[in-house]
């Protein structure tokens, strides 16, 4: 039996005849192989291009009987949609799972390779294995069936449901950052490279949280010796 979901803050003037009807146009790349009986992933980063913090990933896989209006996009929904979503995504799908790579990683492996590696430990935090991996142009490399969709987090609602979780769960951990390193603001800006955030880097210079190969206009370089403290700990937050 399809179970009924509530319509997310934000939807609008939608009706609920309209919002079944833009979900079920972002299933097309779903359905093939649900009819088939195969479990889909859809996986999506966020965090590519700030200064500080984890690159991060989700790894969603969505259950064809309780459907998930509203989704799309993180990009395209305001916070307020993007936070009513969230408890909503992990209550109706089949199986999330969560990955980060750290700043460190993102210094030694480069931003792409770091992105892969985040992808590949959210997949691996699925509480079962899928068959299929839908991806928004950017292949893991995780040994699974992946298939590679430009712009899948506008076509896949797999993939527009991995790309809330990413963004929120991120977001949520640098808020966290910002009271372990007070002198950044990264609760305001969330490690984006602000007017205000970059002022602090002149000021301040990089915290232990800050990606030093992104820093090279300031002087710095991808090392790390002479940090003052370790990273902090912040657990992937939970719901």
């Amino acid at each position: 039996m399809i179970e009924r979901q509530e319509i997310p803050l934000g939807t609008g003037r939608r009706s609920l005849a309209e919002l079944r009807l833009v979900y079920t146009a972002m299933l097309a790349h779903e359905l093939p192989f649900w009819e088939r009986g195969l479990w889909v992933a859809g996986v999506d980063e966020a965090g590519r291009g700030p200064l500080a913090g984890p690159v991060s990933a989700a790894a969603v896989v969505l259950d064809p009987d309780r459907p998930l209006y509203g989704v799309d996009d993180s990009k395209r929904l305001s916070p307020a949609r993007r936070r009513a979503l969230l408890p909503q995504i992990f209550r109706l799908a089949r199986g999330v799972g969560v990955g980060f790579a750290e700043a460190d990683e993102v210094d030694r492996w480069g931003i792409a390779e770091a992105t892969r590696i985040a992808m590949r430990r959210a997949l691996a935090a699925l509480p079962f294995v899928p068959d299929v991996v839908l991806v928004d142009a950017f292949p893991p490399g995780s040994g699974l069936h992946e298939v590679s969709l430009v712009r899948g987090d506008r076509r896949s609602a797999s993939i527009a449901a991995a790309s809330v979780v990413a963004k929120e769960l991120r977001d949520r951990r640098l808020r966290a950052y910002g009271g372990l390193y007070p002198d950044y603001g990264f609760e305001r800006h969330v490690g984006y490279g602000t007017a205000a955030h970059r002022e602090a880097l002149v000021l301040h210079g990089p915290s232990a949280i800050h990606r030093r190969s992104f820093l090279r206009n300031f002087g710095w370089s991808a090392d790390r010796p002479g940090d003052d403290r370790e990273e902090g700990e912040v657990p992937n937050a939970r719901l």
